[in-house]
């Protein structure tokens, strides 16, 4: 899978209902690096997707707690991304397959679990509230 090819893909629960359009991954580095690599970086794992309520695009960096400058641009975008929330990758139960035969194209749906936790998409500044 090609992470590019679950962006603004629907997303959908088990029952089918439409819960929102992937907008951005949310990728975290934990565990040691990878072995035999040069970097000294941990392995980045997806922690999960940010789902919003319409197809609005990137939050171009607007998510992270403190960025407001140009105000207007910071401040159209939160009102665009209202209701934008995470969905952690243990609550997905299936993503498109770009390799299947029988895909439509432009059919990318990603199925949640019915019941699934919604969270804060914002970044925080590491050791921040």
């Amino acid at each position: 899978m090609i992470l590019g090819d679950l962006l603004d893909a629907a997303v959908r629960d088990e029952s089918g209902q439409l819960v929102g359009y992937v907008s951005d991954a949310r990728l975290v580095l934990d565990g040691p690096p990878p072995a035999g690599s040069e970097s000294s970086l941990s392995a980045a794992r997806l922690h999960g997707l940010i789902v919003t309520p319409r197809r609005a695009g990137s939050f171009l960096g607007y998510e992270r707690n403190g960025v407001g400058a140009p105000w207007p641009l910071a401040r159209w975008l939160r009102w665009r991304h209202r209701g934008t929330f995470l969905i952690h990758w243990t609550d997905v139960v299936a993503v498109p397959d770009p390799e299947d035969p029988d895909r439509v194209e432009h059919e990318n749906v990603v199925v949640v679990r019915d019941g699934h936790r919604r969270y804060d998409p914002a970044l925080r500044p590491a050791g921040g509230p």
